[in-house]
């Protein structure tokens, strides 16, 4: 189906690239007839997930993004210097507008796009972004981010530059992240740059808390990828039927994060019906860490050279700037 566009309000340009439901339902399905059972994380993210994930990052033990945004603003010169003028800034995934702002106050690109697979959050963001700066080309991109997609031809000309903030690379097994960094490098273009965001291997007791805040917002973000199926795509999960999990595994160098159902029951999705029985668990997400040398290994594999990187005060955090070669 080909894309449509639209012009909104605030002078946003709408792409909707119209993520294929059939599509992503049989990938459920897929799934849930795994051994373990699992979801994608990319199903965490509608309306309700976003506004959650938003609220984690608040949290005292979710240090990641306050790192992070302390990395952005120290060196945000040093990164506009780097890119220079005539800019078309990729976000991969709509989120935490406070990362975005802080990009295009010290990088002033002449056109930012957001892409993400949720429609109704990247256009409310998108328009906050737009009142925020009326010089600025604003283009949403509703699309599936780990597949291919397509930029708006009102951004030909200019130098690409993606932005993947919050270590979400981390979400991807270690082939899958190497095959999306290649996605990137096709649509940055040669002498395009990347600036990914990137969590460390540190003590597990830190990674643990920080996925495991006693208030239970993690948990009812885990959750809400059950309540999402059910919306978007006429399951009959009970959300409440299942509890959060989540525990580094040192060997594999990931936080890896469950649902258990707490008892035997039955979910259809689509013509499918799923079995789990008590103390079963579904996997939801893997966070992967790096080290820098594992992480710049993986950008050279993948057609980017290392520019810079910087670490924030407590080295818990990185940031890097790659170039595309």
């Amino acid at each position: 189906m080909a894309p449509s566009s639209s012009r909104l309000a605030h002078e946003i340009e709408m792409h909707d690239q119209k993520p294929v439901l059939a599509d992503a339902r049989a990938e459920i399905e897929r799934g849930l007839s795994t051994d373990p059972k699992s979801l994608s994380p990319k199903f965490f993210y509608d309306q309700r997930g976003s506004a959650l994930f938003e609220a984690i990052t608040d949290l005292p033990e979710y240090y990641l993004t306050r790192a992070e945004l302390s990395i952005l603003r120290s060196h945000g010169d040093e990164i506009a210097e780097a890119i220079g003028d005539n800019v078309c800034l990729i976000e991969y995934g709509s989120g935490s507008s406070t990362k975005i702002r802080v990009l295009l106050e010290s990088c002033h690109p002449s056109a930012y796009v957001p892409v993400d697979i949720s429609r109704e959050y990247l256009l409310h963001s998108s328009r906050r972004i737009a009142h925020a700066y009326p010089w600025l080309r604003v283009c949403p991109t509703c699309a599936d981010y780990t597949a291919p997609f397509g930029l708006p031809a009102s951004t030909d000309g200019l130098t690409r530059v993606a932005f993947f903030p919050g270590s979400s690379l981390g979400n991807f097994e270690p082939a899958d992240a190497k095959k999306f960094m290649q996605g990137v490098r096709k649509v940055v273009g040669k002498e395009g740059w990347l600036l990914i965001g990137v969590d460390t291997k540190k003590d597990e007791s830190i990674l643990n808390r920080a996925y495991n805040d006693p208030g239970g917002v993690t948990a009812e973000f885990n959750r809400n990828i059950l309540r999402h199926l059910n919306e978007r795509f006429g399951a009959n999960f009970d959300a409440e039927a299942f509890e959060h999990s989540a525990r580094y595994n040192r060997l594999k160098g990931r936080i890896e994060m469950y649902l258990v159902s707490d008892s035997q029951q039955d979910v259809r999705v689509g013509g499918e019906t799923f079995r789990f029985a008590p103390g079963e668990q579904l996997h939801t997400e893997n966070s992967y860490k790096y080290d820098l040398d594992q992480f710049v290994a993986l950008a050279e594999a993948t057609g980017f050279r290392q520019h810079a990187t910087w670490f924030d005060a407590d080295h818990q955090f990185m940031e890097l700037l790659l170039k595309a070669v």
